[in-house]
C-alpha cells in the first residue's frame, strides 16, 4: 500500500487513481493523522501531494519530520515538495510562478526515479512558492528555465520532490515517474479495471427497496449514472428531465430515447418561463448556480410527492456528480460518504450545482453512483454498460447550460444569442470534421463591449469569448490548435448572423491557471 497524505490539492484523487491504475493499493489521509496511520499500516511508500496553502502561512498544513526518517520512499509533489524542503532545512519563498506547461530539461538521469526519461520533456506547473535552496543531501534531477529545483532527490532519504504535477494527464512521462516510484517501493506495475458489476452492487445495497428519482439533463454523466442505477433496479428508477429553456437544442428528445430504451420514458418538465424568471437581475456566478441548485431541488421535491400520492416509496434523489465537480466546490467529506476523498484543505474553486448549488435541507437523499470517477472513467463505464460511441464521446454541457456561458444577467436576448452562437461553432466544427477531437467547444457571451463597423457604420456589440479545449478528466487542459481559416470562418459567421456581437475572441489559456468553464 502506498500512502498518500493529502495537503488540499485539487488532484490529490487524482495521484491515488494512477496509483491504482498502476497497480498498487492506496490510502488517502490527512496530514494530522499522517505520522499515526503510517507506523500503524506500514506502507511501501509515501506520497506528500501539492496544495492550495504557502508552508510560511498561519495554519499551513505540515506533518511530523520523522515521517522523514522512518526509512520508506517519499514522493513529494509540490507544496509536498516544498514542505518537505522547508522542514529539512531548505529554503521557500513567494518566489517565481508558474502555471500550466513548462518545458522540462533533465540535468541528472543516474537516479531511478528517472529511469526511460528523455533530456526534455513538457510538464505541467501550478505552484505560487519557490524553492530557492535544497535541504542537505539533494541533487537536481531537472530544471526549468525559471525554477533551477523543478526536480530533485535525496539519495540516503530516498526522497523525491517534484515542483510539478506527474499525475496529470499533460504532463509528459508522467506515469513514468509513478511507475519508477511504484517499483522503488518494491511494488509491481499492473493494470487495474473498473468493477461494474460492484457499482450496480453498491447501487443496490444503498437504495434498499426505495424508488429513485433521477435527475438526468442529457449530458453523459446524468446519463451514466442514470443507467447504471436503472440497470441496478429496475422500473424503480424515475428519470425526470427538467426543461429550463438553458439546455441545447434536442436534449429534451435525447433523453426520452436513452431512457425509454433503459429504464422507463422520463417525465418532463416545463419550466422554462420559471427558471428566467428566477435568474432575473442575478449576474454573480455563484449565485445563479444557487438559483438553479435550489429549483431543481424544488421541483425534484414536488415531483416526489406525487410519487408517493401514487404509492410509491421515493426516498433518493439521482445526480451524476463525478470527482471533478467534488474537489472544485471544496467538498469536504461528509461521515455518511465513507469513499468521499474531498478534503478539508482544498480551495473552493467554484460551487457546482449538484454539490456547492444544493440546498442545505432536503426531503430526498443523495444517490451519486459516480462520485468518486472522473469524465474520462465515466466514458468508460457508459461504454461497457452499452451506451452508443456517438453519445459516451458527446462533449460534456454543463448542468446549469447556457446560464455559466453568459457573463452577467441571463436575459431571453442573451440567451438567444448565445444559442445562436453555440450553433454556428458546432457546426462549424463538424463541417470541418474535427468536432469528434475535440473534448468540448462553446462560446462566452462576455459581458464585454467594442466597437465594430457594420455597414459602413459604427456599432458597439458584445464580444463573444470562443473556448475550444482538449482534456480528458476535466483536471487540466489545454485550447485546441484548429486551423486559422476555420476560426475565421466561426469569427465571420457569429458577428454577421448573431445581432449585437461586435467581436470574437480565441480563449488559448490552460487549466490550470483558467478553470474550464468561465464560470
Amino acid at each position: 500500500m502506498i500512502c498518500i497524505i493529502d495537503f488540499g490539492s485539487q488532484t490529490t484523487h487524482l495521484i491515488a487513481r494512477r496509483i491504482k491504475e498502476l497497480g498498487a493499493a492506496t490510502e488517502i489521509v490527512s496530514p494530522k493523522s499522517a505520522l499515526s496511520v503510517i507506523k500503524k499500516e506500514k506502507p511501501k511508500g509515501i506520497i506528500l501531494s501539492g496544495g492550495p496553502a504557502g508552508v510560511y502561512e498561519k495554519g499551513a498544513p505540515t506533518v511530523e519530520k520523522e515521517i522523514f526518517n522512518l526509512d520508506i520512499p517519499i514522493l513529494s509533489i509540490c507544496y509536498g515538495f516544498q514542505l518537505t524542503c522547508y522542514l529539512l532545512g531548505g529554503e521557500v519563498i513567494s518566489g517565481k510562478k508558474e502555471y500550466g506547461p513548462v518545458n522540462l530539461q533533465m540535468a541528472n538521469g543516474k537516479w531511478q526515479i528517472a529511469k526511460d526519461l528523455p533530456k526534455s520533456f513538457v510538464v505541467w506547473m501550478s505552484h505560487g512558492d519557490e524553492i530557492i535552496r535544497l535541504p542537505d543531501g539533494f541533487e537536481v534531477v531537472g530544471q526549468t528555465d525559471h525554477v533551477p529545483f523543478a526536480f530533485a532527490n535525496n539519495k540516503h532519504k530516498n526522497i523525491t520532490g517534484l515542483l510539478f504535477h506527474p499525475e496529470v494527464e499533460h504532463t509528459e512521462n508522467g506515469l513514468q515517474i509513478l511507475k519508477n516510484f511504484i517499483t522503488i517501493c518494491g511494488s509491481t506495475v499492473s493494470e487495474h479495471f473498473i468493477d461494474i458489476k460492484e457499482l450496480i452492487v453498491d447501487i443496490k445495497k444503498t437504495v434498499g427497496d426505495s424508488y429513485v428519482i433521477g435527475a438526468v439533463s442529457g449530458g453523459v454523466d446524468s446519463t451514466v449514472a442514470g443507467v447504471l442505477t436503472a440497470e441496478a433496479i429496475g422500473e424503480k428508477f424515475i428519470p425526470i428531465f427538467v426543461d429550463n429553456g438553458l439546455m441545447r437544442e434536442g436534449t429534451a428528445e435525447h433523453v426520452e430515447k436513452i431512457f425509454t430504451k433503459h429504464s422507463s420514458k422520463p417525465i418532463v418538465v416545463n419550466a422554462v418561463g420559471e427558471m428566467l424568471e428566477r435568474l432575473k437581475g442575478i449576474t454573480d456566478s455563484e449565485r445563479k448556480r444557487k438559483v438553479i441548485g435550489n429549483f431543481y431541488i424544488e421541483i425534484f421535491e414536488k415531483e416526489m410527492e406525487k410519487i408517493l400520492a401514487s404509492g410509491k416509496d421515493a426516498k433518493f434523489l439521482m445526480q451524476g456528480t463525478i470527482y471533478s465537480d467534488v474537489i472544485e466546490s471544496g467538498a469536504v467529506r461528509r461521515p455518511d460518504q465513507e469513499k468521499d476523498k474531498g478534503t478539508k484543505h482544498a480551495a473552493k474553486i467554484k460551487s457546482h450545482h449538484n454539490v456547492g448549488g444544493l440546498p442545505e435541507e432536503m426531503k430526498l437523499e443523495l444517490l451519486e453512483p459516480l462520485r468518486n470517477f472522473y469524465k474520462d472513467e465515466v466514458r468508460q463505464i457508459g461504454k461497457e454498460l452499452g451506451l452508443p460511441d456517438e453519445f459516451v464521446y458527446k462533449q460534456p454541457f454543463p448542468g446549469p447550460g447556457y446560464a455559466v456561458r453568459i457573463r452577467g444577467e441571463v436575459t431571453v436576448e442573451r440567451l438567444e444569442q448565445e444559442k445562436q452562437a453555440d450553433k454556428i461553432v458546432l457546426e462549424e466544427l463538424e463541417k470541418a470534421g474535427v468536432l469528434h477531437q475535440v473534448f468540448i467547444s462553446f462560446p462566452v457571451m462576455t459581458g464585454a463591449f467594442s466597437t465594430a463597423v457594420k455597414g459602413d457604420g459604427r456599432h458597439f456589440g458584445e464580444v463573444v469569448a470562443l473556448r475550444i479545449i482538449e482534456s480528458k478528466d476535466i483536471m487540466t487542459t489545454t485550447w485546441s490548435r484548429l486551423p486559422y481559416d476555420l476560426l475565421q470562418k466561426i469569427s465571420s459567421r457569429i458577428v454577421n448572423e448573431v445581432m449585437g456581437i461586435s467581436r470574437v475572441v480565441y480563449d488559448i489559456t490552460t487549466k490550470p491557471p483558467a478553470t474550464m468553464e468561465w464560470e
